[in-house]
């Protein structure tokens, strides 16, 4: 396991959130977990979005015992089911009249090519989907905090992934109701089906972000939407993954030299929830979109603004979910 480098002296440098509230997706283990346990220990209020597994109690007890006074508040939603984000998202609405920050951080890698209960594939429905229709239904909330206060923040955590797309491009037959008819299941490092869903996914997620944020300035809105990148970070995201002994061997060497903690990989993600200097429309993770070290802003890419690009991607999101996004 790799060892923490950075991210304490980076954690003195984050302020207190005391009095506000963070919705984050995805925290039993990895970046998830880093982040919620940040927040409390900055004074926030960490509301855990998780679907329900013997895995939320122990996050919540490991959490409790890291920070005993910290406020968390678990909710149950399950990102493979629009019914089950929408009920989530009725949840806090009914709990509070604004949040400070929603962190679509929750994410699948490299599953099988296998369709949800909605007829979506499962990688692009948890990673993108339901992050749209949960940003859709929570803006208000967000817009509240920002007119009280001058400041929220919505961040989306993409990966390396984002720039592994075959073409460079996101293509629409990911975006539809063709849930188990999207590649096959051949699984190799870094190709097969399953890989190239997910990298669909992840250049959704910054595609999404650049995007949001453009929409919201133009509305004058004071709601920052802000992307991260982990790098490689050793969290669970490819414990489900059997590549044949000699990967996995090699995998057991390579993962020390080639990966961060994931403590380290939370930087970006946590620079996005809380740091003043986040910017709106700003990627941050390792330098020149490497695996490990400090984050950073970095440069968007063409094609994740091209504007036919984008457009498909709210058009395909907003007829999936059944939400209308700031058009």
């Amino acid at each position: 396991m790799p060892k923490t480098k950075h991210f304490h002296q980076f954690k003195n440098t984050l302020p207190q959130v005391v009095g506000k509230v963070f919705v984050i997706t995805g925290t039993t283990s990895g970046t998830g977990f880093v982040a919620a346990r940040t927040v409390a220990e900055k004074g926030g209020e960490a509301v855990l979005l998780n679907r329900p597994s013997k895995r939320v109690d122990t996050m919540l007890n490991s959490l409790r015992k890291a920070v005993p006074n910290g406020k968390f508040v678990t909710i149950e939603c399950d990102l493979q089911n629009f019914e089950s984000v929408r009920k989530a998202a009725g949840e806090i609405k009914s709990r509070y009249d604004k949040i400070y920050c929603l962190s679509n951080n929750a994410g699948i890698m490299a599953t099988p090519d296998e369709a949800t209960v909605d007829g979506y594939d499962t990688q692009m429905q948890t990673n993108h989907l339901s992050h749209f229709l949960l940003t859709a239904e929570l803006l208000p909330l967000l817009e509240a905090e920002a007119a009280a206060n001058g400041d929220a923040r919505i961040v989306n955590h993409s990966s390396l992934g984002r720039l592994h797309t075959p073409k460079d491009t996101l293509e629409e037959k990911y975006f539809g109701k063709n849930g188990g008819n999207l590649g096959g299941n051949e699984l190799k490092m870094m190709r097969g089906g399953c890989f190239y869903r997910y990298f669909q996914t992840k250049l959704a997620n910054s595609v999404f972000t650049y995007e949001l944020a453009d929409r919201l300035k133009k509305q004058n809105s004071k709601v920052r939407a802000v992307c991260a990148h982990p790098g490689g970070s050793d969290t669970s995201l490819g414990d489900h993954m059997n590549m044949g002994f000699f990967v996995n061997t090699m995998m057991k060497v390579v993962t020390p030299l080639m990966m961060q903690s994931a403590e380290d990989g939370a930087m970006g993600l946590l620079i996005g929830m809380m740091s003043p200097d986040a910017k709106s429309g700003v990627l941050y993770g390792p330098k020149n979109n490497g695996t490990k070290g400090k984050a950073i802003a970095l440069e968007r890419k063409p094609f994740e603004t091209d504007r036919v690009t984008t457009d498909m991607l709210w058009r395909t999101s907003q007829a999936a979910t059944g939400v209308s996004l700031l058009n």
